[in-house]
């Protein structure tokens, strides 16, 4: 079974395609490559079965105007083929392509946030996140990295529902601001789904990263030291971070891989 990993950082330095790949490699059906979407403007055929679009930096508004063009194309070709064709193709989208992806269905205002999101935060589930598969496992409140300075929210709900798509997470609740929750994961379709914060994250390799001295100095600087050591012992929690970190991704290869396998084995008796 064949996977497409579309790499959106553009050659930045990230923890989320390593995860990633760890996360496939638990799978040993699965056959990887990666695609380097804004760097060399690479992407995938129709031919993978699974297609994971990572999170990336800046804009989800802005390209080249080469790679941009490119990748909603691809979208589109996805998203006609699982509306035609019956062996369907599965896809999950992360934060910096879950914004595009949104974009692409027109689904909400994609907006700068008033300060960026920065560690591992709560996010709430809705009615229909309590009945999503992909999230066997969390509690109605579930802990993720979050790293947004973009975010997507006003959902246009009308379009929402005409297209079938499925609210599945809201941003943490935050009386005392006076801010619209963010839509922090959508089932875009039976076949597509997608978080805006990283389900990746692993707490093993957040705790590194926290710990270099830069980078700890930088998240002091930005949101002080009771944040810091906040984020540190979230980390470390295997109740919080580690329980998303172990259900999403596998649960959405292990869901996607069931039904795949399910198809082949009705053309196999037609």
């Amino acid at each position: 079974m064949k996977v497409a990993i579309l790499d959106m950082y553009d050659g930045t330095e990230n923890l989320g395609m390593s995860s990633i790949l760890n996360i496939v490699d638990r799978f040993p059906h699965l056959q990887p490559a990666i695609f380097d979407v804004r760097g060399k403007c690479e992407l995938p055929d129709l031919e993978y079965d699974l297609y994971i679009l990572s999170g990336g930096p800046g804009s989800p508004l802005e390209g080249d105007g080469v790679w941009d063009r490119a990748f909603y194309y691809f979208l589109d070709k996805l998203w006609k083929h699982n509306q035609r064709e019956t062996n369907k193709k599965y896809a999950f989208f992360i934060c910096h392509s879950f914004q595009m992806a949104c974009n692409f269905l027109s689904l909400g205002d994609i907006v700068l946030r008033k300060t960026p999101s920065l560690g591992i935060l709560p996010v709430h589930m809705t009615e229909h996140g309590k009945n999503e598969e992909v999230f066997d496992g969390l509690n109605d409140i579930f802990y993720v990295g979050d790293f947004r300075a973009w975010q997507v929210i006003q959902p246009m709900q009308e379009r929402i529902d005409r297209i079938g798509c499925k609210v599945l997470a809201l941003e943490k609740i935050r009386p005392h601001v006076d801010l619209e929750r963010a839509m922090m994961a959508i089932r875009f379709s039976p076949e597509w789904i997608g978080t805006q914060f990283h389900p990746e994250a692993d707490p093993e390799g957040m705790l590194k990263h926290f710990s270099d001295p830069s980078k700890k100095l930088d998240i002091i600087d930005k949101r002080g030291v009771e944040r810091y050591n906040k984020m540190v012992a979230l980390a470390e929690d295997p109740t919080k971070l580690k329980v998303t970190f172990d259900a999403i991704l596998p649960n959405f290869i292990a869901w996607a891989t069931e039904r795949i396998q399910s198809r082949q084995k009705e053309n196999c008796t037609i």
